[in-house]
């Protein structure tokens, strides 16, 4: 009863309270902005086909049923895509995709087993799914007080995964994810051609990262410019946090200056203008899969965002709103720039397809977990595989199955997830922020067993299913709903209908074939 509740008031929240800038929407001062800037013919708005795929992968990391499908299709209501986005957005299905990306994101698929990975994603799911504020979760990651037992807080396992001891790649971590600053070459010396990347502010940030308020002061050197300097605790162009000097007796007094704690306090604020404006390009990149800064961590004056005031708008909106991730997500999804069509219009010429111009919605990969979700919900062995138990301590790992030490295909979620992961995700420490189509990729589609065997009818699953149509027109209906969230074309239905009259003594063999051609085209792949 309480879910339910806290669902209702989370609906109503979300569609009662809009952003604004100056009087208007968030979502109208993206498209003024967009549109100002296009230097190019916009795109028409997508069909509500594109529209429903894409949302549903943007927000809840899967794609519809075919019955959702046809009703939407089918749905006169004008106001029939917000009602989407907030039912979405209220759904259980949000949270969990919230922390799927923000594993990624934070962890960058490092793992580190003091804190384990269902406390973490449980943390995570948790916070979202009681919508706390963004600044409020880094915060908690930044520093979280030792439980009594002292085991570390799901939390922690932000810091963890780095390395114990290695406090120049925490340093490196909270540049690169809270800042967006990859300032890694400033641990030698003051960035050769970036006057905003300096020796002194990588140094104020490791110095934040010690344990101990005696040990809050570091001294450096460049390795070009002779003569040591030191700082105390500071964030990047700002001032020296003064930590003072406890006298005997005032031991107690020391925890209040941990210098983790401060950077807790300090660094997720309103008025930190790095912290908000990357924050804020994380979430548009999630969304409309590219930052206005990109590559997301080369926020510097040498890299502008590609519409300054957009950026803005959004870093302020954010802060203001309360760090408010639903309503972020929900002013994007409901701008015309959102809901453009990935076609670009047949007059538009080559020098006008900049990514950058947001012309038209920019094709973004399936993420690993998108990607599983899809292809599970797609062939129908969804609920079953959710359904069935996963053993308390699975013995499946990646690396043995591919390699041929563990003979048994998954047959449980779980072991299925960690599959698609190893297949589809970068390699630990590699931000998973642009396409890299490798040959591993579509191999594993088209050859995969565990692939091939979700093709095969089994109760209830999309191949049986189809095995029970006569008539080949519906057929092809059933499967384009199921697999591409859309109906087939014209052309489509002439191919489908042909293939399987070619092959009508193993019509089961061919319908598995036909799904297996649609799962493994780029179609299913991007999300468009």
């Amino acid at each position: 009863m309480r879910r339910t509740v806290n669902v209702l008031i989370a609906l109503a929240v979300v569609a009662c309270t809009p952003m604004t800038v100056l009087g208007q929407s968030l979502r109208e001062v993206i498209d003024r902005e967009i549109e100002m800037h296009a230097g190019g013919a916009l795109s028409l708005p997508c069909d509500d086909a594109s529209f429903m795929r894409r949302v549903y992968l943007d927000l809840v990391g899967q794609i519809p049923v075919a019955d959702e499908v046809r009703q939407f299709l089918a749905d006169e209501d004008p106001a029939k895509r917000e009602k989407l986005v907030d039912r979405l957005l209220a759904s259980d299905d949000y949270p969990r995709r919230m922390q799927e990306f923000l594993t990624a994101m934070l962890l960058e698929r490092r793992t580190d087993a003091t804190v384990p990975n269902p406390e973490w994603e449980e943390y995570v799911r948790l916070s979202i799914a009681d919508n706390r504020p963004w600044n409020e979760l880094v915060a908690e990651l930044l520093f979280s007080e030792p439980r009594e037992d002292k085991q570390p807080q799901p939390p922690e396992k932000f810091f963890l995964v780095s390395g114990r001891t290695d406090m120049h790649q925490k340093t490196r971590d909270v540049a690169r994810l809270l800042l967006g600053r990859d300032i890694m070459c400033s641990q030698c010396h003051d960035h050769p051609t970036v006057a905003d990347y300096t020796q002194a502010d990588y140094f104020g940030l490791f110095t934040f990262l010690q344990e101990t308020p005696d040990k809050a002061i570091a001294e450096f050197e460049s390795v070009f410019v002779a003569g040591k300097k030191t700082t105390g605790p500071r964030l990047p162009g700002g001032d020296a946090i003064e930590i003072p000097t406890l006298e005997q007796g005032q031991e107690e007094e020391s925890h209040k200056f941990r210098p983790r704690l401060l950077l807790s306090a300090a660094l997720p604020k309103a008025d930190n203008q790095l912290f908000k404006r990357n924050s804020a390009n994380r979430f548009w990149y999630l969304m409309m899969g590219r930052g206005l800064v990109h590559p997301l961590d080369l926020h510097h004056e040498k890299n502008p965002p590609s519409h300054p005031e957009l950026l803005d708008a959004l870093a302020d909106s954010f802060a203001e709103s309360g760090f408010d991730i639903k309503q972020l997500l929900r002013e994007i999804a409901l701008s015309n720039s959102y809901q453009r069509s990935s076609q670009l219009p047949d007059d538009t010429g080559e020098n006008a397809v900049a990514p950058t111009t947001y012309l038209a919605s920019i094709p973004k990969p399936l993420t690993p977990e998108q990607m599983a979700w899809a292809v599970m919900q797609a062939t129908g062995n969804l609920p079953t595989l959710l359904a069935a138990p996963a053993p308390e301590k699975s013995d499946f790992t990646y690396n043995d199955y591919i390699n041929g030490r563990i003979a048994k295909m998954p047959d449980n979620f779980a072991d299925a997830m960690s599959l698609f992961v190893g297949v589809f995700s970068n390699a630990p420490g590699e931000p998973e922020v642009e396409f890299n189509p490798a040959l591993g990729h579509s191999l594993f589609l088209m050859n995969e067993p565990l692939i091939l065997d979700w093709l095969k009818p089994k109760p209830g699953n999309l191949v049986e299913r189809l095995t029970k149509l006569d008539e080949n027109e519906r057929l092809a209906e059933e499967l384009y709903l199921n697999v591409l969230t859309r109906l087939p074309t014209e052309e489509e239905q002439v191919e489908v209908n042909e293939y399987l009259q070619r092959f009508q003594n193993r019509r089961a063999e061919a319908l598995g074939e036909l799904a297996w051609a649609l799962i493994a085209s780029a179609e299913f792949r991007l999300n468009h």
